[in-house]
């Protein structure tokens, strides 16, 4: 009865995972009206001018760039803060790897520093030891389920004189503390790929409270036209997401909370939390760490047999743990970073949209395979 599926038994949803994008009849109206109007080839239109205003009111900013992904935004938000050649910026040694990129693009260098495991986002008590005479700014990244202590970083940045640029990528909609993800720093960014909870398949977005650091950023992206863009047709069908996304959020984080609830006291698995019990992050992974060495070392198989039983669980980043001291410079040791990277497993987002009775299967997935590799 509990045989695996990729050992001939019945998969828990033989139907595989949701889908994602799901069909949405707002997205749907927004694709025919650019196609009625002709907005959706045009260089100028309507429809990134109500975005860029719907996401400025939805931060407190009237200063918002929109553009192709969320990882040129990151080297555009350090080009507005004036990173560049010489300087250094404080990140995660857990992270996405464009944001190390982002940094290298500048002309900056990275210098790491380790995560606080129950929430897989920066030690902000290890910013100390990380600021040399050269450092600028830190980003700080909300991954998957976790989320960044962002008041005493944001504190520590302004006793320092440094920038913070938070990546909210992962995160738009949620609340960290009394404030939204991406209203903390000095530059905040977002992104709008195919997997994310507000996709066009392709996008970003950059939001600053600071006129001077969204003058940079224009004129640098100025090419004799935008040299970065998100189109007219792109913008047109996020607006209607956007206005589903408190909504969405609110249903990720009730199914999350089953989910985990249901999962009490199963081997082998170390939920990522919030930073704090207040705060609400938006669930685009529900993040868990494999704490046995036997699951860790099997992690692929454990994979397959999820994937097999119809779960959408993969792996996530594998950290900069092992990137060359010629690329960065270590502030501290990154211990927690490299078991992140080598034991995270994430369950990605569209299933957590579904009813309290599919995230009972999930459940019931998740501790059929779990077993399967951990009883003799």
């Amino acid at each position: 009865m509990n045989q695996l599926a990729i050992h001939g038994g019945n998969p828990v949803f033989p139907e595989g995972p949701p889908v994602w994008p799901v069909v949405e009849p707002g997205v749907q109206a927004a694709l025919l009206q650019t196609y009625q109007d002709g907005s959706w080839g045009k260089y100028h239109g309507p429809h990134c001018a109500e975005l860029a205003s719907t996401l400025g009111q939805m931060h407190g900013t009237e200063f918002v760039t929109l553009c192709s992904s969320g990882t040129i935004a990151v080297e555009l938000a350090l080009r507005g803060l004036q990173v560049g050649a010489g300087d250094e910026v404080v990140l995660a040694g857990y992270d996405f790897p464009g944001n190390f990129r982002a940094v290298e693009s500048v002309g900056a260098r990275p210098v790491l520093v380790d995560i606080r495991p129950e929430t897989l986002c920066l030690d902000e008590k290890l910013l100390e030891a990380s600021i040399g005479k050269e450092t600028r700014a830190v980003i700080v990244s909300h991954l998957h389920s976790g989320t960044a202590n962002m008041p005493r970083l944001v504190r520590f940045a302004r006793q320092r004189g440094l920038a913070v640029l938070e990546d909210a990528c992962q995160s738009p909609g949620a609340r960290i503390g009394h404030q939204i993800a991406g209203t903390w720093g000095d530059v905040a960014v977002l992104s709008f790929g195919g997997s994310k909870l507000l996709t066009a398949g392709r996008g970003g977005a950059v939001i600053t409270p600071e006129a001077d650091i969204h003058q940079r950023m224009r004129v640098y992206s100025d090419r004799g036209n935008q040299a970065f863009p998100l189109s007219e047709l792109q913008a047109a069908v996020l607006i209607p997401q956007l206005e589903l996304l408190e909504q969405r959020n609110k249903t990720r984080r009730e199914n999350a909370q089953r989910l985990l609830r249901l999962l009490t006291g199963t081997p082998g698995l170390q939920p990522v939390d919030t930073c704090s019990q207040h705060d609400w992050t938006s669930y685009y992974k529900l993040a868990w760490l494999l704490t046995s060495d036997h699951l860790t070392e099997r992690r692929d198989d454990l994979l397959a047999a999820f994937q097999g039983e119809g779960l959408a669980i993969d792996a996530g980043f594998r950290g900069f743990a092992r990137r060359s001291d010629r690329r960065c410079r270590r502030a501290s040791g990154l211990n927690h970073s490299a078991w992140a990277g080598r034991a995270n497993i994430l369950l990605h987002h569209p299933v957590l949209l579904e009813s309290p009775t599919t995230m009972d299967r999930v459940a019931e997935g998740i501790h059929k395979v779990i077993m399967a590799f951990t009883q003799p």
